[in-house]
């Protein structure tokens, strides 16, 4: 199921504007934004079940983000630029300039203060206070911003972002 976060905000991007859904996993960010009519490239190091969506639609990238690699899709631009659930603080910068104008930035992701209900729990993979906001001051226009605890689908601390490139 998709994030309710994500799906508060997708009616904003672009209209049949290409999306990346980063970190993309069993594809639901893909599935929500190609029901919407946009072209989605969905990247992730492990893409079976991406392949099996079979979309004419969407793109599937295989990459490893964190191999030292540069991003696979520097210099592309994205009417909508998606990532729940996974933090690789190298690639923040990749990923706001890769919102353009008038796309967005949506980004959802565990926050400090997750320890307390379990994995993940390494400080790597925890976003600090402010952290999406930093990534986005003076790029991107902040629409929605939280830092807090929540109970669905499961109790952990996040931290989520849309923004905006006007």
């Amino acid at each position: 199921m998709p994030s309710a976060w994500i799906c508060r905000f997708a009616p904003l991007a672009p209209a049949g504007g290409a999306v990346l859904d980063l970190a993309a996993g069993s594809g639901r960010h893909s599935r929500l934004f190609l029901a919407r009519g946009h072209p989605v490239t969905a990247l992730d190091r492990s893409v079976a079940d991406l392949e099996r969506i079979g979309d004419p639609q969407l793109e599937v990238v295989r990459a490893d983000l964190e191999d030292g690699s540069p991003f696979p899709l520097a210099g592309r631009h994205f009417a909508a630029v998606v990532v729940a659930n996974y933090l690789h603080r190298p690639l923040l910068p990749a990923l706001v300039e890769a919102v353009a104008p008038g796309g967005l930035l949506l980004y959802e992701t565990f926050a400090q203060g997750n320890e307390a209900f379990g994995k993940p729990s390494n400080p790597a993979f925890l976003l600090a206070p402010g952290e999406l906001l930093e990534a986005v001051r003076g790029r991107l226009r902040v629409l929605a911003y939280e830092d807090l605890t929540v109970a669905v689908p499961r109790p952990a601390a996040v931290q989520r972002i849309a923004a905006q490139r006007c």
